[in-house]
């Protein structure tokens, strides 16, 4: 009995020990996790929300690489404005200025008379974060009569541009390494044109992405200054019998240009060839007209034939002669 109330007291001391040891380790859990818990936030609050952007790039992955902010988009601007000015000369020279002050450059010039009908047309190039001043400022030229203004989003070209000239880039260091290794003639000589291949589309994408980041970079503003006698806002849609008239003789006089131009090109042959050519003509018709004529042989009436020849009949009731 005694032997049994010692077990009964060992295994119950033992059950005790083992639930003492099992709710220390909890509480040590439940402490270490509440401090965790706790301590958890700390960077975040340091970091001013790094964690946050951390998570957005590992959610977004390839999305991360496309910008959507307006400011980090491939955007070309392109313009067109008309401006009535009272001296057209010197209206070309201050938009030509401020083109040069904003960063650009005049990529067209032309100009038509020197009058108050005088027309001149401008293309501006000049970078894209100073096309709406540029653009502000040549209108304060004079009396602005048309602006017109478009721009084409391209963003999803400039990445599509660069993901495949990476590619093709890789294609190429592959066909190098290729090149490398060949061991025959035949391999050489076809992994040569793959590789001239590569290297002619590759160099494609890059001119393309060249002319595309020209665009984007510079923007092209076409500019024109008409002088005061210039009152119709789009000449080219005037009609009527003035205009009519106006053109006929302006293809007139062209016609007449060109005519006495070429005259004026023949004229020396003509000198050269034609007078001798006709001396010589009018020296030949003279001779045939002063040569003598030849006088005609008559045979006299009744007189025989010469030998050879024979008789004619004789004519019904004609006189034979004496």
């Amino acid at each position: 009995m005694e032997m049994r109330r010692a077990r009964r007291h060992g295994t119950t001391a033992v059950a005790t020990m083992a639930a003492l040891l099992m709710l220390a380790g909890c509480g040590s859990g439940s402490d270490s996790g509440t401090t965790d818990s706790a301590a958890a936030p700390a960077p975040a609050q340091e970091g001013g929300g790094a964690p946050a952007e951390a998570g957005g790039d590992a959610q977004g992955g390839a999305g991360a690489a496309v910008d959507t902010r307006v400011d980090q988009r491939s955007i070309i601007y392109t313009g067109s404005i008309r401006v009535q000015v009272d001296d057209v000369d010197l209206a070309a020279r201050d938009a030509a200025a401020a083109a040069t002050r904003a960063g650009g450059f005049v990529g067209g010039d032309q100009r038509r008379s020197t009058d108050a009908d005088a027309v001149a047309d401008l293309e501006l190039r000049v970078p894209a974060e100073r096309f709406y001043a540029v653009v502000e400022e040549l209108a304060g030229l004079g009396t602005q009569e048309r602006r017109e203004i478009g721009t084409q989003d391209v963003t999803e070209e400039t990445i599509d541009l660069d993901v495949r000239i990476a590619s093709q880039r890789a294609r190429v260091e592959s066909a190098r390494r290729l090149l490398a290794q060949a061991d025959s003639i035949s391999d050489l000589v076809s992994i040569e044109n793959e590789l001239a291949r590569r290297e002619a589309d590759l160099a494609s994408l890059e001119a393309k992405k060249r002319r595309l980041s020209d665009l984007t970079a510079l923007s092209t503003i076409t500019v024109t200054l008409v002088g005061p006698g210039v009152t119709s806002a789009d000449e080219e849609d005037q009609i009527g019998f003035l205009v009519g008239l106006k053109g006929g003789w302006q293809v007139f006089l062209s016609s007449m240009t060109i005519l006495l131009t070429v005259l004026g090109a023949i004229l020396p042959w003509l000198l050269a060839f034609g007078v001798p050519a006709g001396a010589l003509w009018w020296l030949a018709r003279r001779r045939r007209r002063n040569r003598p004529a030849v006088p005609a042989l008559v045979a006299p009436v009744g007189a025989p034939p010469p030998p050879g020849v024979s008789a004619p009949p004789p004519v019904p009731g004609a006189r034979s002669a004496p």
